[in-house]
């Protein structure tokens, strides 16, 4: 697989497992006084991880038919999106309930600083270290296409023009030619009838 194609299709793929991992449960919790496990997905805790990494997606879309000097910038806004979507996510696992505490608020109606001592038990899901790997992925794709997409051949070969075949025959006639030697009081003919009575 050629070097352009497995590159794209990687930062695709990365993109897509972004927003997988940031539609599934990232935390769950428990409040007390409650006995239910509450789980939240990754775009519930943070609303830019599924356009983020949409963007990844996008980019690489974009990729397949960006020149050159497009495709640099390019990769350097995917190694942006995914040290952004990385950033986000391990923002999540350092501080897992402050990213709760809207959805603690909504479920127990209290705000403020003691809305974290509520929960008597938390768990951090696989899912979250999924979208952290994502994120990695795509910045070093990222990079991996800003520095090494000019090698990249280019495409569209097919809808060049044919170059024109060569006049390899020197003895077509030449009617300019045989016009302009008549002008200058020579007879063109001469030289065919030669050849002529040679070939007798």
């Amino acid at each position: 697989m050629r070097p352009k194609l497995l590159t794209i299709s990687a930062i695709a793929l990365v993109g897509a497992l972004g927003l997988l991992a940031g539609s599934q449960t990232w935390v769950s919790f428990m409040v007390d006084g409650t006995h239910s496990v509450e789980a939240v997905a990754g775009h519930e805790v943070n609303a830019a991880v599924s356009p983020i990494s949409i963007a990844i997606v996008a980019a690489a879309l974009a990729l397949t038919i960006a020149g050159p000097v497009f495709r640099r910038a390019l990769g350097v806004l995917v190694a942006l999106l995914g040290a952004g979507l990385s950033a986000l996510t391990i923002s999540v696992l350092a501080a897992p309930l402050t990213a709760l505490t809207g959805t603690i608020t909504s479920l127990t109606g209290i705000s403020g600083e003691a809305t974290t001592d509520l929960v008597v038990w938390s768990r951090l899901s696989a899912w979250i270290w999924v979208c952290v790997v994502a994120g990695v992925l795509a910045a070093i794709l990222g990079l991996v296409v800003a520095v090494f997409s000019g090698t990249w051949a280019a495409g569209g070969r097919k809808y060049d023009a044919a170059p024109r075949p060569a006049d390899v025959s020197t003895n077509t006639p030449d009617r300019i030619s045989d016009w302009d030697a008549l002008s200058g009081g020579d007879d063109p003919s001469d030289g065919e009838a030669d050849d002529a009575g040679r070939k007798r």
